[in-house]
This record gives C-alpha cells, sequence and structure tokens, in this order.
C-alpha cells in the first residue's frame, strides 16, 4: 500500500515541448546551416565559379556593410544604408503616382459598367509588358534618368491597384447602397461613405501587390541611375563584387520583408474596421 502510494505521488517528468513557432525557427535555423555548409565546402571544392565567394567571406562582407551603413566618401562611395534611403524615396514617389493614377480610375471602372468593357483590351495589352521594356520608352518621353525611373515604377505598380479597386467597388453590397439613395446621398457623398469605406479592403490588398512589384522593380530602374541599391548592385557586379552583390539582395529582400508587414498591418486594420 505505501509502495503505491509512493508511485502515485512521485513527481512526473515534463517532456521538453516547443510550439509551431519555436519548432518552425528551430528548422529555420538548420536549414540555414546546412545552406551556409553547402555553400562553404562548394567553394573550397571549386565546384562554383573563382569569382564565387565563400559564405565565410560573404557574412564578412555583409558585417562591413550594415556595421557602418552611413558612411559618405563621394558619389560613388556610401554607405548601404544611404543607398537604401534613395531607394526607398524613389519607389515611395513612383508607387504614390502610380496610386493616384490607378485608385481613382478604377473606382470609376467599378462604378461604371461601360468604362470598364472600354478600358479591358488597354489593361489587357499593357498588364503583361516587363518593366525593362518600358526603360527605353520612358527615356524618350521623360529626356531624364530620375524621371525614367519614376515612371517605369509607377507603370509597373498600376495594375494590382487597378483591378482591386475595381473588384472592390463592384462588388459592394447592394443593400448599402439602396439605404444611401433612400437617405438621400449625393453620389460623391455615396462614394466617400459607402463605396470607398466598403471596397478598403480590396483597395489595401491592392495597394499591397503594387508596393511590392515597385520594390521589385528598382533594382532594374536604377541601372539608369547614379546611386540607390539598384545602382549598387549593377555597380558591384561591374566590380566582380559577388560578396556585395549578396548582401545588397539580403537588404532588398529584409525591406521588402518589413514593407509587407507594414501593409499587412494596415490590412488588417481596414478589414477590421469594416467588420467593426
Amino acid at each position: 500500500m505505501a509502495n503505491s502510494t509512493l508511485q502515485t505521488s512521485a513527481p512526473k517528468k515534463r517532456s521538453l515541448r516547443f510550439n509551431t513557432d519555436q519548432r518552425a525557427l528551430i528548422l529555420f535555423f538548420i536549414i540555414l546551416g546546412l545552406f551556409l555548409l553547402i555553400w562553404e565546402l562548394g567553394v573550397q571544392a571549386k565546384l562554383f565559379l573563382p569569382i564565387m565567394p565563400s559564405a565565410s567571406q560573404t557574412l564578412k562582407d555583409f558585417w562591413f556593410w550594415i556595421s557602418d551603413p552611413f558612411f559618405d566618401y563621394g558619389p560613388n562611395d556610401k554607405g548601404i544604408g544611404l543607398l537604401l534611403m534613395t531607394s526607398l524615396r524613389r519607389v515611395a514617389i513612383g508607387f504614390l503616382i502610380g496610386s493616384a493614377i490607378a485608385v481613382p480610375l478604377g473606382i470609376l471602372l467599378g462604378l461604371s459598367p461601360v468604362a470598364a468593357k472600354a478600358f479591358d483590351p488597354f489593361i489587357q495589352i499593357l498588364r503583361p509588358v516587363s518593366p525593362l521594356a518600358w526603360l527605353p520608352l520612358g527615356l524618350a518621353l521623360m529626356k531624364d534618368s530620375e524621371k525614367t525611373a519614376l515612371f517605369v515604377i509607377a507603370i509597373s505598380s498600376i495594375w494590382p491597384t487597378l483591378a482591386n479597386t475595381k473588384f472592390g467597388v463592384s462588388n459592394v453590397d447592394p443593400s448599402y447602397l439602396n439605404v444611401a439613395r433612400t437617405l438621400g446621398a449625393s453620389r460623391w457623398r455615396t462614394i466617400r461613405k459607402v463605396i470607398l469605406p466598403a471596397a478598403a479592403p480590396s483597395i489595401v490588398s491592392g495597394l499591397r501587390i503594387s508596393f511590392g512589384i515597385a520594390w521589385l522593380v528598382i533594382v532594374a530602374a536604377e541601372i539608369l541611375l547614379s546611386g540607390g541599391i539598384g545602382y549598387f548592385v549593377w555597380n558591384e557586379w561591374n566590380n566582380l563584387k559577388i560578396s556585395s552583390i549578396i548582401t545588397a539582395i539580403l537588404i532588398i529582400g529584409l525591406t521588402g520583408l518589413v514593407l509587407d508587414r507594414l501593409f499587412g498591418l494596415l490590412q488588417s486594420w481596414v478589414s477590421f474596421g469594416q467588420r467593426s
């Protein structure tokens, strides 16, 4: 009897358990470690071209760039932080220009089936065009490399916002519109107070995709320009500094991740506001 009492009262051993996020983080570091190891061994075994740096050398160069990101020793010798700020400024301006065109036009197309059918051939023809194809046309039209970069960013980022705005406006619940008409709301007031709030989640979703495309296009657009992260990639390739290019790729990717998360928070806030 005493033995059974001792057995039941003995403390149970607690097993070490990880939640989903912790397991995902551990798996991430395992995959990253294996990738870096294979990369290091591949360079030592000369499986790549001689210009390919090792993982350890790339990490050293990465630390060099991020440890002092805002140095300025002249037009062609700036820190990665200053180059990033230049690119973000260009992307923001080009994105705002594209959004200023896409949102009003999307509202018009969502409200007018005739306008939607009239514009559809233009949209279907222009939407698949590569950003690189717009560069020579932009130079011919703008006669300035800076304005050409903004033109390419703007025209490449228009389409998701345009499509999502049109979809959101055209799919507003008809009962909302009927209530607005019953209350005698004007056309403009109906758009401002009913249609835009109802379509806001779709519009923000389009803006989120468009900003991602704008950030994607910046490397191609900045080939024409001095300064900026895109020009840095092109210049480092001409100097055959692959480790600097990898650093720029990581910076571009991490910046894009942060910006996408910010737009995700805005999208969640808009959707929550609509539900409440």
